[in-house]
């Protein structure tokens, strides 16, 4: 799930930011391309046969109106850029209406669940599509394959995998709150209600949170769960969520941490580290499956809800 861009035609400075934006027909078919999947610059460049100079200038202006974001990773010839898309949709009121007095608004990123930065993990283990599994099961390369971007389902015994968020938005308002929610459980041979796991989240390295899945669920088939998945294997897990906020860091709802939003230092640099996994030396290592939108129970990928005090 993406944030709304939300205008207002009695707001003309702002609109207009994002009405350049789309007034390009090259910008317009780049925004078509990245709803399909994240792009590199040069990626783009090449797709509409654009000097380099000239696809950066486009991105720059796609990310000033906050319709996309980029994420710096490393590659064969030094860092890139990474595209995704960030906004779903554009809403313009027309009418005037009376200013919102709400004194706090909010927004969610949506991270798609193969968009991970950085991997390490152990057999068992193995990625799931729509269609198929991406790469071979229980072949750590398969986390490095570049379709990895379409998973679905992934899964691994001990190891993290670590997701950033862009911070761009929140570097100038004052954060009230963080919440990041997912939907995992345990990974069992097959499937196991009785299968314990201890998953750890770290927040911008530092470790926020431990709690421990009941088991790898396979007893019914996952509301989203593919057609071609089979019956005897892992179809659901539970949404947790992991708060953020002045007072501390919490886990559905138990206080785990005394981190809090200034100690994480989450609007320093520019992204936030959400990392998700299971050590090895946790009391039960019973590995991880993670959850998108079209796996599971519930019709997401990796979230992350922000809070802001509202600008008076």
């Amino acid at each position: 799930m993406k944030y709304r861009i939300n205008l207002d035609l009695y707001q003309p400075e702002a609109s207009t930011v994002v009405f350049r934006a789309l007034s390009s027909p090259e910008r317009l078919r780049m925004i078509q391309r990245l709803v399909e999947s994240p792009k590199n610059i040069s990626e783009l460049a090449e797709e509409f046969s654009l000097p380099l100079s000239t696809a950066a200038l486009h991105v720059k202006v796609l990310e000033e109106a906050g319709l996309i974001f980029t994420e710096e990773k490393p590659g064969l010839r030094g860092a890139q850029k990474i595209c995704v898309m960030l906004a779903e949709d554009v809403f313009l009121s027309i009418y005037h209406r009376e200013k919102n007095t709400e004194p706090v608004r909010s927004f969610v990123y949506g991270m798609p669940l193969g968009n991970y930065f950085d991997c390490l993990v152990t057999m068992p283990c193995g990625i799931a599509g729509r269609k198929s599994n991406i790469g071979t099961e229980d072949a750590k390369n398969s986390f490095y394959r570049p379709n990895r971007v379409h998973a679905q389902l992934l899964w691994f015994t001990t190891g993290f995998l670590e997701y950033r968020f862009s911070n761009h938005s929140i570097k100038s308002e004052k954060l009230l709150e963080l919440e990041f929610s997912f939907e995992a459980c345990s990974e069992a041979p097959g499937y196991s209600d009785d299968w314990p796991s201890d998953i750890t989240i770290w927040i911008n390295h530092e470790e926020a949170s431990t709690f421990r899945s009941p088991g790898d669920y396979g007893d019914r088939r996952g509301i989203y769960s593919p057609s071609w998945w089979p019956d005897d294997a892992t179809q659901y897990g539970d949404l947790h969520r992991i708060k953020i906020n002045s007072e501390g860091c919490f886990c559905d709802g138990r206080k785990t941490s005394g981190l809090n939003l200034e100690t994480l230092r989450v609007t320093e640099g520019d992204f936030i580290s959400f990392k998700i996994g299971v050590k090895e030396d946790a009391e039960y290592a019973g590995g991880i499956n993670l959850f998108g939108e079209r796996f599971g129970n519930y019709r997401q990928n990796i979230e992350m809800a922000v809070k802001l005090e509202r600008k008076p």
